[in-house]
């Protein structure tokens, strides 16, 4: 038989256990009734830090006709400070297009720097486009003093310094310019510690967008430079500051070699630039880590056939068309159900929403599903398309 000798300290203990209940309930009666959670300082940062939304009014617009884009001022209705944010991020803007339908969402990066957020003020730039819905109501309808709803900052696409080179090159096409406008202010400014070259894609030379701006930072710090390669001009052959044709792995090469050791590339534009950037960039055997492309948005496909969707949310039932090409999420919103969305390019999950049967198809490069969610069947409706009729359970708005 096992022998143990309990002295008075192991006896304290053993009484200590016995009565945890009793002296745990002591304390709870003597506590305040008051809820900490309204004063606790962990939640008030991360409710400063990610808002579901802000509350914003137009305070100014900046018209750039001839890049066919519009730059909007929001301030914070209530007058405090926006939310800070990491240059590259997005805010997802919600709107009501019309009084009968149901609000939708689009993202739109940010393009000015984080320390104007102590003013309460966030900057989005909208360029008018062929088939950008919310994009051309909002460049018809937002003007000075329009009350606007958006999101906390949202997005991966910034600079790490535990991830990222020092040396970053940006590609930018038409208003993929706006994240890395952020960020060269940054630069210049202090908050952020990388050397940023750009090569932004345009046209002709009337269409480059912020040029005044960057001028400005880059006569500010050496950190930031520009390049604009330019597709139907070819005058500017003797312009240091000018490049012809198209954004080449020879061309990124090239500004790559004016730094010493490795590099980064970030990409930001429309879907057709990154088609042919992909190639290019593969030609440049970097490593995967060291290229980031930044989520494309709104999908549509070309082709296909219409199908029934059936969407069942909070105990109710309802089955809309969900037309060739489009998303399922594109369908969700015209149907009036109400969806929960942000980044609109798979990449954020706050649409993620379960499917109960039906074929889908998910394009490869917007594939951000955690593996657990592809083997318990939860898609992203942003980046979804049907292939057969299709039945989907989606979340309660938030």
């Amino acid at each position: 038989m096992l022998k143990v000798k309990v002295g008075m300290t192991g006896i304290k203990g053993m009484l200590n256990f016995k009565n945890m209940g009793k002296t745990r309930e002591k304390h709870i009666q003597k506590g305040s009734e008051n809820d900490i959670t309204a004063e606790y300082k962990i939640n008030k940062m991360a409710e400063l830090l990610h808002p579901l939304s802000q509350k914003m009014i137009v305070q100014d617009v900046i018209d750039y006709s001839e890049a066919g884009a519009k730059t909007y001022v929001l301030k914070k209705a209530d007058g405090s400070a926006a939310a800070w944010f990491r240059p590259g991020q997005y805010v997802s803007v919600r709107i009501k297009t019309e009084p009968e339908t149901n609000y939708v969402t689009r993202p739109y990066s940010i393009s000015s720097s984080p320390m104007e957020t102590k003013d309460g003020l966030v900057k989005i730039t909208v360029k008018k486009t062929s088939e950008g819905f919310v994009s051309n109501y909002i460049l018809k309808h937002w003007e000075k003093g329009s009350e606007v709803e958006i999101s906390g900052p949202e997005g991966s696409f910034y600079y790490e310094k535990l991830r990222d080179h020092k040396n970053v090159i940006a590609v930018a096409g038409g208003s993929g310019i706006t994240p890395f406008l952020s960020m060269a202010k940054a630069i210049s400014e202090g908050i952020e510690d990388f050397n940023l070259t750009i090569l932004f894609g345009n046209r002709t030379k009337d269409s480059i967008l912020f040029k005044n701006e960057f001028d400005e930072i880059c006569s500010k710090t050496d950190k930031v430079k520009v390049i604009h390669v330019l597709s139907e001009e070819k005058n500017f052959s003797e312009d240091p500051m000018f490049e012809t044709g198209f954004i080449t792995s020879e061309i990124i090469k090239k500004y790559a070699e004016n730094h010493s050791g490795d590099y980064s590339v970030f990409a930001c534009g429309p879907s057709a630039m990154y088609s042919f950037l992909k190639g290019e960039i593969e030609k440049l055997g970097l490593a995967r880590k060291d290229v980031r492309f930044e989520i494309q948005g709104a999908l549509r496909l070309e082709g296909g056939k219409d199908y029934s969707l059936t969407i069942r949310t909070l105990g109710s039932e309802k089955t809309v068309p969900v037309l060739a090409g489009e998303t399922i999420l594109s369908a969700i919103e015209k149907s009036g159900v109400k969806c929960p969305a942000r980044c609109r390019g798979g990449e954020c999950g706050w649409c993620r929403s379960k499917l109960i049967s039906g074929i889908i198809y998910i394009p490869e490069e917007s594939e951000f599903r955690r593996f657990g969610d592809k083997r318990t069947n939860y898609i992203h409706p942003c980046v979804t398309f049907a292939e057969s009729d299709v039945i989907i359970e989606v979340p309660a708005e938030k």
